[in-house]
């Protein structure tokens, strides 16, 4: 693959990303990740492809959190790191550590995404979360 084309392709994931699409942006740019170990392209076109890659995969770990922590919200005030990994685990085959699940919560909380305390080990939602 010639450098212009990797870009086009490094262009149309941010779009799918922009376009809140991380899943079909992760898939894109994993093949872009493959083509990059084999060629020999520009560093910085490795960093915005790793860049890239690393932002979907938050990003996309955020869009399945909230829909959880939505549904959740509206039957419980709070849940454990712990219990919200398992139904994550359970629904979504993904099984976060539970740094990485605070971490993402947090960047939720930052975006203005989610409102809601974390306390300890629980999260302690907002009674005027369900806004969306």
């Amino acid at each position: 693959m010639d450098t212009q084309d990797f870009i086009r392709q490094l262009n149309e994931a941010q779009e799918l990303m922009k376009n809140e699409k991380y899943k079909e942006a992760i898939i894109l740019l994993e093949k872009l990740k493959m083509i990059e170990k084999r060629g020999d392209f520009d560093y910085s076109l490795t960093h915005k492809l790793y860049q890239l890659d690393s932002n979907s995969h938050s990003l996309y770990n955020q869009q399945i959190i909230l829909k959880h922590i939505s549904i959740i919200s509206e039957k419980q005030k709070s849940i454990s790191f712990h219990d919200l990994n398992k139904i994550l685990k359970e629904k979504e085959v993904i099984n976060f550590e539970e740094a990485i699940l605070i971490r993402e919560i947090e960047l939720l909380i930052l975006r203005g995404l989610l409102s809601c305390k974390i306390e300890g080990n629980k999260i302690n939602f907002n009674p005027f979360f369900n806004q969306f």
